[in-house]
Formats: C-alpha cells, sequence, structure tokens
C-alpha cells in the first residue's frame, strides 16, 4: 500500500476574523498541517473546534516570530499591514513561501524588495482588493487593445446601515483608517500619479440603491505597474453609502484624528458594532479599443454572507 505523502507545514499568523476563516478552509481541505499562531489567548480560542495547532506568538519579537517559522513550507500573514516587513523577513529567513493580505502600498514595497533574491516564492495582497478585484480587472484589460479607461469600484458594506457612518467593521480596523489617511496610486491621461485619499467623490446606484465611492489606497496592487502603456486612465475608489465620505473627512481631516490613528481606531472598535451580515459590492468597468471598435465591458458581483463549513460567515 502507498504511504500518503506528509503534509505541507503551514503557519497562519493573525487570529482575527479573516485568519479563522483562511484556518477553517485549510483545516476543511486537509492538505496542511496548520498552526494558528497570536499573542492572544481569547483569539486562539476561536480556533478550538478546528483540526489546527495553536501557538502563542509575538510578531513584534524577532527571535520568536522567526523560531516559529522555522521548519514551515508556507506562511499566511492576516495580522494588520504593518507587521508584514518582519514577517516576510521571517519567511525569507526560514525559506518559507510567503502570503500575506495587505493593502498598504510602502509594506508591499518592502515585501517586494525581500522578495528579489529569496529562494522562496513571495506573494503579497492576496485579499480582497488588492487580490481578487485586482485579477478581475485584469481579466478586463485583456480584452482590450487599448485601455481608456479601467475603473475599480469595490465596497464591504453592512447589509442593514443603522449608523451616521452607515457602516459596520468587517475586517481589519488598522487597514481600513489605513486606507483612508495614505496617498492614492492611479494612471491619468497615460502617467503614474498620486492623488489624495477621500477625494474624487461620485455617486450612483445599483439595483435602486444609492452609494457613494472616492479614493482610497491600496487597491490596484500593482495594475498601475502591469498595465503602464496601456492604460490610459486607471483608478481604484472605496463603495460606501451616501455621507459616510463627508464625517470621515470631518474626523481626519477637521478633527486631525489622521495624526492620531490608535486614538480613531480605539474609538471605532468601542462605537461602531462588528456584524456578520455584510455585503461585498464589485464593479469594474474597462472602456477602449477592441478590434478597432469603441468597446465597454462591466464585470460586477455582489457576495453576501452565507454559512460556510457550519458556521455562519460574513461576505468579506
Amino acid at each position: 500500500m502507498r504511504k500518503k505523502p506528509a503534509s505541507a507545514k503551514l503557519i497562519l499568523y493573525g487570529g482575527g476574523k479573516i485568519g479563522q476563516m483562511i484556518a477553517a478552509f485549510l483545516a476543511d481541505c486537509g492538505d496542511y498541517d496548520v498552526t494558528v499562531a497570536d499573542r492572544s489567548d481569547a483569539s486562539l480560542n476561536a480556533f478550538a473546534d478546528l483540526n489546527v495547532q495553536r501557538k502563542q506568538v509575538d510578531v513584534t519579537n524577532d527571535a520568536e516570530l522567526l523560531a516559529s517559522a522555522k521548519g514551515q513550507d508556507f506562511i499566511i500573514n492576516a495580522c494588520p499591514y504593518m507587521f508584514a516587513p518582519s514577517i516576510a523577513r521571517a519567511a525569507k529567513e526560514a525559506g518559507a513561501h510567503y502570503f500575506d493580505l495587505t493593502e498598504d502600498v510602502a509594506n508591499t514595497r518592502i515585501v517586494k524588495d525581500l522578495a528579489k533574491d529569496a529562494k522562496s516564492a513571495f506573494m503579497p495582497q492576496c485579499g480582497l482588493a488588492p487580490g481578487f478585484v485586482s485579477i478581475a480587472a485584469n481579466y478586463l484589460a485583456q480584452k482590450f487593445d487599448a485601455i481608456e479607461e479601467l475603473r475599480m469600484r469595490v465596497g464591504a458594506l453592512p447589509k442593514y446601515p443603522t449608523n451616521a457612518l452607515k457602516y459596520n467593521l468587517t475586517w481589519s480596523t488598522d487597514g481600513l483608517i489605513n486606507e483612508y489617511c495614505q496617498l492614492c496610486d492611479a494612471i491619468v491621461d497615460g502617467a503614474q500619479i498620486k492623488l489624495p485619499p477621500l477625494e474624487g467623490l461620485e455617486h450612483f446606484a445599483i439595483e435602486g440603491v444609492d452609494y457613494e465611492a472616492f479614493n482610497t489606497s491600496g487597491g490596484l496592487g500593482t495594475l498601475c505597474e502591469s498595465l503602464s502603456g496601456k492604460a490610459q486612465n486607471l483608478n481604484y475608489k472605496s463603495i460606501r453609502y451616501p455621507g459616510h465620505r463627508d464625517i470621515m473627512r470631518f474626523l481626519l481631516s477637521d478633527l486631525k484624528l489622521k495624526e492620531r490613528q490608535e486614538l480613531l481606531k480605539e474609538i471605532f472598535e468601542n462605537a461602531i458594532p462588528a456584524t456578520t451580515q455584510d455585503t461585498v459590492l464589485v464593479f469594474n468597468t474597462a472602456l477602449g479599443k477592441k478590434d478597432g471598435r469603441y468597446m465597454q465591458e462591466i464585470y460586477t458581483t455582489r457576495i453576501y454572507a452565507e454559512e460556510l463549513l457550519g458556521q455562519k460567515r460574513s461576505a468579506i
């Protein structure tokens, strides 16, 4: 009888909501020997019913981080964006393949530099945006001979908005605030530029529901580089319910909470409830020349929360 090959060893850093979903899928497929690492006992306890090992690791401690990474074949980083460089360095030294979900441009640049002489694969920005949405947008782009404009619009929204922000916390609060504060990559008239966050406000309706969209950072991933010379205009905006942008601009600019992001995070996590009753809206539009004709192609989808692997899971 043939012996079953040993499972690949994988460590997942970050025991938050997104980490829990990743671990559930990996444990269910049975192809990996999964370890979940987090510094919080409470976070690790959420994995008690899964077929995974649990390990308390402080990713701010380089020695502790490296010790946990050694011997692993794969590393998935589901921690907040600021930990990407240190976890990527540990992956490189351990010779493990590295994946993360970060939207932060500066930290992704560091990971990209680390990968240049690495002996393992490095794949940052594997989340919703950048990640899935970037792949969908690039798929549209490849249908055109020349792209006049490629617009990417994405929102992770509560299905039933009830507060003034019309928003609930469904993913990393650090990542949410960060994308509202950093400059935004774009291509305008063929030139790669940086646009200010929270600007470029637009309004539209889909299936009778009103939305707004505005510049946020990080969602393009590497599309500015890969579509340079092909796309005349390329931009990414986050979708929210109307009024959200104005309140965020008041908080970040008028109240100067952009300079006190930890305080804003504390306020949000104390006052804005989380929800599993959410929806993810994707609306990508491409305009350009195809076989000599001026054409438009749209990719749109809406994802809802549903039961997966025996639990109610949020859309994001």
